[in-house]
């Protein structure tokens, strides 16, 4: 779990005052420091602070990460009550999204306070054992990921890598891209050699950096530079390392059973134990939530639903409500081991013995979401807890599959489609499919379409289309307006008080 930071920082910022920068935060929890990063005890803290990053899904009113990557895709819509509930998640649904939204706000935050945190364990530890030098390292992992995040939704940000003084808060440009995924890359080779491998964790440290999981993110950086072969040869290198595999049964990969488990590359891990009800769970500032709440955003709105007899997806706030095109792409493949875990279509709810009682409810089209499911298996009743409030469902940041599927990219990229038929063969048999003996575009189209099935609901499919070029293609029905939605705004309270120059396209 990422909770344990004897710093007591909590991974929230809600308390910053709108007139600050990005570059100009309090960090809550702050300890003085000069007196601090003297001992294994102090960076071991520090580096658990720098991840409790990943786990921000509501620390400052609704903000998932996930949520924000995944609406602006063809693969749900925001769904709610209605076009007034959560409004910064209709707005990106809709690409009626402008620099104030407080979605993208937060993922900015978000990712810059990762940075800050993850700049003092690798300028202050002195890196004098073994333990620090390896903190220092996931440190650099974390420092790239965050970075990888900014770049890859926002293209040039500001390059932060020291403490900035507050004469500087306002002199901080944005970098080029090119600069920003080069010191991401720079900071995972220099991480690769000193991070364990996935075997050599322990049970309580499975959510850490490994040497794999930095290989996966150098890989998917010089992916997304279009430098396919330094992509293929770091996906090889997780490949050949025999520590990781596909799940027999897709069904597990999301489940209980696949918690850091033989595909799991990168995950963020939840927690019910805290037990909470409606009377403790912390709603105001400084939270410092450990369960998952937005499983609970994404369940089946609960004033239409009757999950049927045999099913554990409970009811929810319906979000994240499935399009129909992602069903029928199921369809059309023939993919139905899939299809049933990922998404349900009313037909299916009803045959069960369930019900759906409002068909023109806001935002349905006959699909309810699976993937990332309000199952009563990932919650708890126990001592007065509601379900609702403690799910403890994770996520998958990177998975094995994903990994495979971004080699078989690379490789066709390369020119090296036989390989890429390898790598996408593995991944289709896990589903049951017959593998692909397709070449040229039609290979491509196949990756294309596969990581659209494999990967539904998990925050890829947007960038993967901007970056494919298929945005405009895809996404213009919606809303999507060339040179403008390829990338997010810049906030605007950054662009005031940070000085920053604006995205092409926004107010």
């Amino acid at each position: 779990m990422l909770k344990y930071t004897a710093l007591g920082m909590a991974a929230l910022l809600a308390a910053a005052g709108c007139s600050k920068s990005f570059l100009d935060q309090d960090i809550p929890g702050r300890a003085p420091l000069d007196s601090y990063y003297k001992t294994d005890g102090d960076a071991l803290a520090a580096t658990y602070a720098a991840y409790d990053f990943l786990q921000a899904e509501y620390n400052w009113g609704w903000g998932s990460p996930l949520l924000v990557r995944t609406l602006p895709s063809d693969e749900s819509n925001a769904g709610g009550n209605g076009p007034a509930d959560q409004p910064h998640y209709q707005a990106l649904d809709n690409f009626t999204y402008e620099s104030q939204n407080q979605g993208i706000l937060w993922v900015w935050r978000v990712n810059y306070y990762g940075i800050y945190r993850s700049n003092q364990v690798i300028n202050r530890v002195k890196g004098e054992t073994d333990l620090q030098k390896r903190l220092i390292a996931e440190a650099k992992a974390l420092r790239a990921y965050y970075y990888f995040e900014l770049a890859s939704l926002w293209s040039d940000v500001p390059l932060v890598l020291q403490e900035l003084s507050p004469a500087d808060y306002t002199k901080t440009p944005r970098a080029p891209i090119a600069e920003v995924y080069g010191q991401a890359a720079k900071d995972l080779t220099e991480a690769i050699p000193v991070l364990p491998l996935k075997s050599a964790l322990g049970t309580a440290d499975r959510f850490r950096f490994s040497k794999g999981a930095a290989q996966a993110l150098l890989g998917k950086i010089y992916l997304y530079q279009k430098k396919w072969p330094e992509a293929a040869a770091a996906f090889n290198d997780v490949i050949v390392s025999g520590q990781y595999g596909l799940e027999p049964n897709f069904a597990d990969v999301f489940g209980r059973k696949g918690n850091f488990g033989l595909e799991s590359v990168l995950e963020v891990a939840f927690s019910s134990s805290k037990g909470y009800d409606w009377g403790n769970f912390p709603w105001g500032p400084f939270r410092q939530i450990e369960s998952n709440i937005h499983i609970e955003l994404m369940g089946p709105r609960e004033d239409y639903y009757t999950k049927s007899p045999n099913d554990s997806l409970l009811s929810g706030w319906g979000f994240n409500m499935p399009k129909p095109k992602l069903y029928n792409a199921f369809v059309a493949a023939g993919d139905v081991v899939r299809r049933r875990q990922t998404l349900m279509s009313e037909a299916e709810l009803v045959a069960a013995g369930g019900k759906w009682t409002a068909p023109d409810a806001w935002d349905y089209e006959g699909y309810l979401q699976r993937k990332y499911g309000s199952f009563s298996t990932q919650t708890t009743e126990a001592n007065g807890a509601v379900a609702a409030l403690n799910f403890a469902t994770h996520y998958k940041l990177i998975r094995y599959a994903d990994v495979l599927l971004m080699a078989a990219e690379a490789y066709y990229r390369a020119g090296q489609e036989g390989r890429a038929r390898e790598e996408l063969k593995k991944v289709r048999l896990r589903a049951g499919l017959p593998e692909v003996s397709a070449s040229g575009a039609a290979l491509f189209n196949a990756i294309v379409n596969e990581r659209f099935l494999e990967l539904a609901f998990e925050g890829h499919r947007f960038r993967d289309l901007v970056r494919w070029g298929l945005a405009e293609q895809e996404l213009g029905g919606l809303g999507f307006k060339p040179k403008k939605h390829e990338l997010f705004p810049i906030p605007n309270e950054d662009v005031r008080v940070g000085n920053l120059a604006q995205n092409q396209g926004y107010n």
